[in-house]
């Protein structure tokens, strides 16, 4: 799988892409798991897309979109401050430069390309290893999200544990929790796939 990351389209193809990512996250998050989110002509946003955020998208051999996240600088707006206030420690985030806020992950465990034998589907661990690797390049050695428990296992069972901001609590139908991971050249070794490729690497020059 391939990782790809643009904030404004420069392209149609990109354009579609992008498309294609809001229709995963309205599959994803009000289909599947039921969340209250707004779903538009079977798009999911929200008023953090207008912030001009980074989209983080992992692509399949056959260039369908398997997963995706967004990121935004932890200085604010973001969601963890905004909307979760009451998973943080007296309702505030101690954000620093050097910190982005990872939001809207999800992948598309559907597919049969990455699903393997493992425990973790490919599509997440690339997933992974792009934040981790666009952190890298662009300055950013923390990331800060919030989550539920079951996925939080998942951050464990792959060796990136989240490190709480606080107890987890019931928000909607999910128990979630709010909490910060590390974005280093140790975590993005340990996390990306064997058939990783990424955009971020050749822009920057570098071997993908």
């Amino acid at each position: 799988m391939q990782i790809l990351a643009f904030s404004t389209p420069r392209t149609i193809e990109e354009a579609h892409l992008l498309h294609r990512h809001h229709q995963l996250r309205a599959r994803v998050f009000s289909d599947r798991l039921g969340w209250d989110v707004t779903v538009t002509d079977g798009c999911e946003t929200d008023g953090f897309d207008a912030l001009r955020p980074t989209y983080v998208l992992a692509l399949s051999n056959t260039g369908d979109v398997a997963g995706c996240a967004r990121l935004l600088p932890a200085l604010g707006p973001t969601m963890v401050a905004d909307v979760f206030p009451s998973l943080l420690p007296n309702g505030r985030l101690e954000a620093s430069a050097a910190m982005i806020e990872s939001s809207r992950f999800c992948v598309d465990t559907t597919l049969k390309e990455g699903r393997g034998d493992g425990s973790v589907h490919e599509a997440t661990l690339t997933m992974f290893a792009g934040i981790v690797e666009w952190s890298i390049a662009n300055g950013f050695a923390e990331i800060v999200t919030v989550t539920d428990l079951r996925f939080e296992r998942i951050l464990a069972r792959v060796g990136w544990p989240l490190r709480r901001l606080g107890d987890p609590k019931q928000i909607g139908v999910t128990m979630a929790v709010a909490g910060t991971l590390p974005a280093d050249a140790a975590i993005f070794s340990k996390l990306r796939p064997a058939n990783y490729r990424s955009a971020i690497s050749d822009r920057l020059g570098r071997a993908a």
